[in-house]
């Protein structure tokens, strides 16, 4: 087998230059490509080439800190081949950092240092063999039972979802379909031309994705991309930088007296800022993804409020009077709007809106009556692991969802009782369709509405949370119901276990959170291409979440 087959399977997108060709038994535990043990557990890739040497150190100290802090067994410094000095500032500050064990040269040209920050290891053989599958039960510190199908599930379940965002996306405007059918023929009347914002943030990200993966050429996503981003910079209706939620895919013309969303903006700015940082050396793609986001005047939807954004405006009518006021999807959209550089709003509103907590069971987490959906779509692009608030109630954004999947998952367990389809892999509540229509439903606490229903994108779109739980009921959906709910672009959007109904539908926002779900489970990539943006990390500061530091062992 070729050596960079093996590299696809353990860090996607990266080979190294050289192929030698190896044979199974050249791969012996004496004569390996890997000089030095392997651990188990998760790796994690910090890369350094946008970094200015003069922020090497306090770039690459943070990265450790949060690294140990989540439990990181290996992490991988991209520094660049050839490039001693930086080599060296990386080394030196691991030599000094008291919970390395140990550090080396990454194998292949790749210009990278591997630094172990804990023991337990496991023979070069099995990292070879199956250790992407490992991976992703490491992230919650648990066993897969069948590693290797597992990430071959998971590979195929992504490459379908991307499929989605591939065939529903116009290639001049860059705007991706509301809802597309299963099979991916054409829609009714109402739909077929009917295009989404937030479904274009999520598919922005996708293409960078599948770039990343070789699913697609790069050369083909950044024509893609530079056409969108042209499209919402020079083209797009947009008011004080906000744009319609809903669009003709084709012309951008307003659909449905479509209302200007705050939020549906901020989904799409997710894509836009994830591009801006994928391709950070296209000096066209940053200049349009930058005047996008500076264009947003996030004052003026305060709307008079000193700290709440309003849910948007119509131009019949004004202003909708509803506001951002509870926890809910909206965490991201305060961060755009506190940091940024151009039209910022205060710290303060990062306070303003109200805390609620839901008890269920053992189980507290802060929350809204809202489907499970609000716990996650922030989580699609900012990486709030190991930060706590330093303020009262000082949540932990990132267990809070971990919580709130797991109490999901039980509340689905207790539905059981009536609903006979629920079962310990067989879960799921978020807003979707239904045999009657729409509906945001979920819980705890219960929904009036809910049948007996599952809705896939729930247990998806919290792989990033729980793989433990969300991975092994995907697996069971698939084949215990097989084609009749799995298909062209994944996972039908709703189903009914029971009474056999199956939505001739998906529907892009959650097509899109199951995507990056799985990748930020998979590779952490969204988080990390996002993360650059440096007004998020400000942002972040400013409401004071922070870092938890490390413990120190005694």
């Amino acid at each position: 087998m070729k050596l960079s087959e093996l590299w696809r399977s353990i860090w996607p997108g990266k080979q190294p230059t050289q192929e030698p060709e190896l044979s199974d038994e050249e791969l012996s535990e004496t004569d390996d490509p890997f000089a030095a043990p392997v651990v188990l557990e998760i790796t994690d890739t910090i890369d350094l080439h946008s970094i200015p040497p003069r922020q090497i150190k306090e770039v690459v100290e943070e990265y450790l800190l949060q690294a140990h802090a989540h439990g990181f067994a290996i992490v991988r410094i991209i520094h660049g081949k050839g490039i001693g000095v930086q080599r060296e500032a990386v080394r030196k500050i691991l030599s000094q950092t008291e919970f390395v064990t140990s550090f080396y040269d990454a194998p292949g040209n790749l210009g990278a240092t591997i630094a172990e920050l804990a023991s337990s290891t496991v023979s070069r053989r099995e990292f070879l063999g199956g250790i992407s599958g490992l991976m992703l039960a490491g992230a919650q510190g648990k066993s897969a039972s069948h590693p290797s199908t597992d990430s071959a599930f998971l590979e195929d379940l992504s490459r379908r979802l991307f499929r989605y965002f591939q065939e529903q996306t116009d290639p001049i405007t860059g705007l991706v379909l509301d809802r597309a059918r299963t099979d991916g023929s054409i829609h009714d009347e109402a739909h077929r031309n009917t295009a989404s914002i937030a479904a274009t943030g999520f598919g922005l990200t996708a293409w960078c994705i599948a770039a990343e993966r070789g699913w697609v050429n790069r050369k083909e996503t950044r024509q893609l991309v530079f056409n969108s981003l042209t499209f919402f910079a020079e083209r797009a209706h947009h008011d004080h930088g906000w744009f319609w939620h809903w669009m003709n895919w084709r012309t951008g013309e307003r659909v449905w007296t479509s209302e200007v969303s705050s939020i549906d903006t901020a989904l799409l700015l997710g894509g836009i800022l994830t591009c801006r940082q994928y391709f950070h050396h296209d000096k066209e793609i940053v200049r349009l993804a930058t005047k996008i986001y500076e264009r947003v005047d996030f004052p003026w939807m305060l709307n008079g409020h000193p700290h709440l954004l309003s849910h948007g405006l119509r131009e019949e009518s004004g202003f909708i009077t509803y506001r951002w006021e509870n926890y809910s999807e909206n965490a991201g959209l305060y961060l755009l709007a506190i940091g940024s550089p151009t039209h910022p709003i205060s710290p303060e509103s990062w306070r303003a809106w109200k805390r609620e907590w839901v008890s269920y069971g053992p189980y507290k987490y802060l929350s809204h009556n809202a489907p499970l959906f609000i716990h996650q779509y922030s989580h699609a692009w900012v990486d709030f692991r190991g930060r706590r608030e330093v303020h009262s109630p000082n949540v932990d954004y990132f267990e809070n969802s971990v919580i709130a999947t797991r109490a999901h998952r039980q509340f689905c367990l207790d539905l059981a009782k009536e609903f006979h389809g629920y079962s310990k892999h067989i879960w799921g509540i978020s807003a979707s369709d239904s045999a009657k229509g729409y509906v945001a439903w979920g819980g705890p606490p219960r929904h009036e509405a809910i049948d007996g229903s599952v809705v896939p994108c729930a247990a998806g779109g919290s792989l990033m949370f729980a793989p433990e739980l969300a991975l092994p009921a995907l697996s069971e959906m698939r084949r215990k119901f097989g084609d009749r709910i799995y298909g062209r672009y994944g996972f039908a959007d709703a189903f009914h276990p029971v009474n056999g109904w199956v939505n001739p539908d998906v529907i892009g926002i959650d097509v899109g959170i199951m995507l990056l779900s799985a990748e930020n489970l998979r590779s952490k990539f969204v988080w990390r291409w996002f993360m650059r943006n440096p007004e998020i990390p400000r942002a972040m500061k400013l409401v004071g979440l922070l870092p938890v530091p490390a413990r120190k062992a005694k």
